[in-house]
């Protein structure tokens, strides 16, 4: 099953030294406008050919824009066998208004 984790509750895990894998599955565009430095980017259309870049038994945190998209790919990794994955909740835009202010909306 997929779990939600809120933006406090990924910044305390990476703060505690937690190792955990961000994917964000958001369009190279997007990044231009805000990105977070600690998260891998895989397009969300890549995902499936790109699997190979991401360990199934790893802690892996999803994010995107908002959470849906992010929803999506982290469903599907948990249909390809990863142990462990969870969804960033509000993805970039909760993480800029409740952790990184400096983080531009869009």
């Amino acid at each position: 099953m997929v779990h939600d984790i809120t933006p406090e509750a990924l910044q305390a895990r990476l703060q505690a030294g937690e190792s955990l894998v961000v994917i964000d599955v958001r369009e190279a565009h997007e990044l231009e406008v805000s990105s977070l430095p600690f998260a891998h980017h895989i397009p969300m259309g890549d995902i499936p050919t790109r699997l190979s870049e991401i360990d199934p038994a790893a802690t892996t945190v999803v994010m995107c824009r908002s959470g849906a998209r992010s929803m999506q790919v982290a469903r599907f990794l948990e249909s390809r066998g990863f142990r462990s994955v969870s969804n960033l909740t509000g993805g970039i835009l909760a993480w800029g208004e409740r952790i990184d202010p400096s983080l531009r909306p869009y």
